[in-house]
């Protein structure tokens, strides 16, 4: 097992993480769409992997799952080998005992403190103390969850998008005592899953991504309930401009490109304006009153029928190999 310095340590080198994937075992706690999605990404990255289903009904469909998810990576042109050799390293289990050989493990199950909570114990009893353990939460502080695990140096947060194994995107967050060299050598292995990763070195609610993005969520709200504007036009407006340039560049240098010659006066102006409120949106509490679920049970924002749905996630995973490898082409705006 790798062996890190402890939260104290500041004159270490950061680790180094091999070329051969395969010499790094990877657990992933939870066997939902998201656990499923993140253990294929590992596991088209070369790792072994233990998928552990923290309850018995956790592993109902999770291999079929995984199976669809690797044909469809396979379809996109990721693998080198063929499906059967992935699932080759994919062990399945639900029993803990199995992640002793793990350097990482990934928490990926309900965003309640207290389940995960156990999820942690159940670990940290299981593996060595040098196992970094990371949780792909996007609602609940690091810090918070930090507080109910062993060893906080050694615990990271680690959020992923949906489809993990066709996103560039992976967000390391530190919380208040992740240790700093165990960071650096998440965010070394982020690279060697054909990510890039974003590094927040101080734990804020909603991380980066989804701070900015419910920024947007609460400002297109307000524009609709105050009829400004339909939901069609804002989506719209939101796809054919932001969704023309997202993939090529990120904020800071879209305003680089516009010139920067009238955001002063446009701050100014503009943010005085924007909606402040801290409720919940009428619209969005009809919604959970009526259990919309959007795509899911064709009651949302949108209604669908099963035909849209099925046609909407196929649609949406041919959107992401054709913006996958969309992103590989102009790699040098990022550096």
């Amino acid at each position: 097992m790798l062996h890190f310095g402890n939260s104290k340590t500041t004159d270490k080198k950061p680790l180094k993480v091999k070329n051969d994937s395969s010499t790094i075992e990877i657990g992933v706690v939870g066997l939902g769409l998201m656990g499923t999605s993140i253990l294929v990404s590992l596991l088209v990255s070369g790792h072994k992997v233990i998928g552990i289903a923290p309850l018995p009904a956790d592993m109902d469909g999770a291999l079929d799952r995984i199976q669809s998810q690797l044909n469809h990576a396979s379809e996109a042109g990721l693998l080198k080998e063929d499906v059967s050799k992935y699932l080759e390293r994919l062990h399945l289990s639900e029993n803990y005992e199995d992640l002793r050989n793990c350097l990482l493990v990934q928490e990926c199950v309900t965003e309640v403190i207290a389940i995960k909570t156990e999820v942690y114990k159940k670990i940290t009893q299981n593996t060595e103390s040098s196992t970094v353990i990371a949780t792909n939460t996007s609602a609940i502080p690091i810090s918070t969850l930090q507080e109910n695990v062993s060893l906080p140096s050694r615990f990271i947060g680690i959020h992923w998008a949906e489809p993990a194994y066709m996103t560039r995107f992976l967000e390391v967050t530190k919380g208040e005592e992740t240790d700093e060299e165990i960071a650096k050598w998440v965010l070394e292995l982020a690279y060697t899953w054909n990510k890039e990763p974003t590094y927040l070195k101080k734990d804020i609610r909603g991380f980066v991504t989804n701070r900015m993005l419910y920024a947007v969520y609460r400002e297109m709200f307000a524009i609709l309930e105050n009829g400004e504007a339909s939901m069609d036009d804002i989506d719209k407006a939101f796809r054919y401009d932001p969704g023309s340039w997202m993939t090529y560049m990120g904020l800071f240098k879209r305003m680089d490109q516009m010139g920067l010659t009238d955001y002063k006066e446009i701050f100014e102006n503009l943010f005085p304006q924007l909606n402040n409120s801290q409720t919940v949106p009428p619209t969005m509490q009809k919604i959970v009153i009526e259990k919309g679920k959007g795509v899911n049970n064709g009651k949302g924002l949108y209604c669908y029928t099963k035909e849209e749905a099925v046609k909407w996630e196929e649609d949406f995973k041919n959107f992401n190999h054709e913006i996958f490898q969309l992103a590989a082409q102009y790699p040098e705006i990022n550096n």
